[in-house]
């Protein structure tokens, strides 16, 4: 379920200066928002062919099921057509469960299913809407409530990854929009995110997010998913931190790369709103950081997080000097309840370092 990295390509003498993420603020129209609903780069070629079981049962049942209910999504949309007549009469509703709910720990490969649920739709890709939830609240803050109603219940499925249960505001906000996408005849698909302070970090969740989203739990059928993070599984230790000299030398060298001081990059990374970390990497290849320390507070330590799945989700190897990144984040921080984003940027961050290795020559 994991994919490997070539790294980029290098040449002897670099034709210009690295690039630098602290020069970039992307200003990202609404529209690009919608069209950028689909799968990440890392799940393009992913399909219900390509997931391994890793000896688990309910693996393969995950598969199965999500298999029959791309086939069932086939045909008219629920509402009795491609487009819904926001004048007419309220469709019947569709007998059986119009939503899936996949439920396990992170790295058991719930993405990888999601995206193929959304390859396998047979449906034309403006009709399937994927993202996460922070990428949902961040459509909804730039269209409005309304439009994006309009705009998504013309849809035939709907996949959020890493449903949000932390943040009872937000949870409510797009609560509400499921159950009007779901009056319009739109299929859900999610994953989610763990409340804070679970027992067993919150492993298996589907009685918090069915509690959640209240009168939606109808809807949902939960497929539960064991097995091991698959980024654990045989996987050599992240690299040492390479030198200051190194990181910079490779940089220069690798054409994309970007080049620049891990404290200087939180700084920015609190001037540009989250919705548009995906465009602050556009066209990279490389990012190289000097210095990497501690984060030194929680709402830093959540901006990276998702800088963070914005990199993982493109690929972009990592190449960095000072601490490791285990060392990211506090006791404090990995004993909180945000724990389970820390351990997954962790997870995600020494993926795309050993990714980057090949940038540095001996």
């Amino acid at each position: 379920m994991s994919s490997s990295t070539t790294a980029p390509a290098q040449s002897p003498i670099a034709d210009a200066a690295p690039l630098s993420l602290c020069a970039r603020e992307p200003l990202v129209p609404a529209d690009r928002l919608v069209a950028e609903m689909v799968p990440p780069p890392r799940f393009d070629s992913v399909r219900f062919e390509t997931y391994i079981p890793d000896k688990q049962p309910s693996q393969t049942e995950a598969v199965r099921v999500l298999s029959d209910f791309a086939a069932g999504l086939g045909g008219a949309h629920a509402s009795g057509s491609g487009k819904r007549r926001w004048f007419a009469k309220k469709p019947a509703a569709p007998t059986g469960p119009r939503g899936v709910y996949l439920d396990g720990g992170y790295g058991v490969g719930k993405t990888h299913l999601l995206a193929s649920l959304w390859h396998a739709t047979p449906a034309a890709p403006e009709q399937k809407a994927f993202g996460t939830f922070v990428e949902l609240t961040n459509l909804v803050g730039a269209l409005g409530f309304q439009q994006t109603v309009r705009t998504l219940g013309e849809h035939r499925l709907l996949c959020i990854d890493e449903f949000e249960l932390d943040d009872p505001g937000d949870t409510v906000l797009v609560s509400t929009l499921l159950g009007k996408l779901v009056d319009a005849g739109v299929a859900l698909a999610a994953t989610s995110n763990t409340l804070p302070g679970k027992l067993g970090e919150g492993r298996f969740a589907s009685a918090d997010f069915l509690r959640e989203i209240q009168g939606l739990s109808a809807h949902f059928r939960p497929l539960r998913i064991d097995g091991e993070d698959y980024r654990h599984r045989g996987l050599p230790e992240a690299p040492a931190p390479f030198s200051d000299e190194q990181v910079t030398k490779a940089a220069y060298a690798t054409q994309g790369a970007s080049l620049d001081d891990f404290p200087h990059l939180l700084d920015h990374l609190a001037r540009v709103h989250p919705s548009r970390y995906g465009a602050l990497t556009d066209d990279l290849k490389a990012v190289c950081l000097t210095d990497v320390q501690p984060v030194p507070d929680q709402s830093t330590a959540l901006r990276l997080v998702v800088l963070a799945d914005r990199l993982y989700d493109r690929e972009i190897p990592v190449l960095a000097s000072g601490l490791p990144f285990d060392q990211l984040f506090s006791a404090e921080m990995l004993n909180g309840g945000y724990r389970k984003k820390y351990f997954r940027a962790i997870s995600r961050l020494t993926a795309l370092a050993r990714d980057a290795k090949g940038l540095v020559r001996a």
